[in-house]
């Protein structure tokens, strides 16, 4: 079985719908299936550690990145740039890195804003380097999806992002959840060719 490691963090679920959407992409490919994983929030200065639902999916482990065979990163924008409690979960993956447990599985990117120019890209690109520096091999959605070029909401060739409006409460628009179900289709197969040649 290829599995697709789907890990997020989401404050407003958003970001955790995103998520759901880019498992059905991966499950829709035969022999595949997501695993989908979130990080411990942190407190930042001036806010305390949200909750985590009983009900929602598990804190991510060590195993999971071990196990995987490709990921999918996603994150709400905050000032251009991943979430802290992403970054602080990626900053402590240095025995991966050094052990090369990434290296050479694919990888895609997801984010949500509450604008349409709230930073999905920088965002996005933001999330890429620590995968580049892991060595995974990082995709994108090209544009034979005809979603890019007719898209009013998210949606990038980083990755898919979702326009979630000033309140979060916007739900994800059907192109939005074709691209973000494309990311994980493309995850899956190319995951599933590279397990064929190793």
């Amino acid at each position: 079985m290829t599995e697709i490691l789907v890990l997020f963090h989401s404050v407003h679920g958003n970001t955790h719908n995103m998520a759901r959407e880019i498992a059905r992409g991966v499950e829709s490919v035969d022999g595949c299936q997501a695993r989908l994983r979130t990080v411990p929030p942190v407190a930042t200065a001036d806010a305390p550690a949200r909750e985590i639902h009983a009900s929602g999916p598990a804190f991510v482990s060590r195993e999971d990145l071990a196990e995987c065979h490709g990921l999918a990163l996603g994150s709400p924008t905050r000032f251009g740039n991943m979430a802290a409690a992403l970054k602080y979960f990626l900053d402590g993956t240095a025995g991966e890195w050094f052990s090369g447990t990434l290296v050479g599985k694919p990888a895609g990117v997801f984010t949500s804003t509450a604008t349409m120019h709230g930073g999905q890209e920088a965002t996005l690109l933001s999330m890429m380097v620590p995968l580049l520096h892991h060595g995974m091999m990082v995709l994108g959605l090209p544009y034979t999806l005809p979603e890019l070029t007719h898209t009013r909401s998210g949606g990038t060739p980083y990755g898919p992002s979702h326009v979630a409006g000033v309140d979060s409460d916007l739900d994800l628009d059907d192109d939005e959840r074709r691209l973000c179900r494309a990311l994980g289709r493309r995850l899956a197969e190319v995951a599933t060719r590279l397990g064929a040649h190793s």
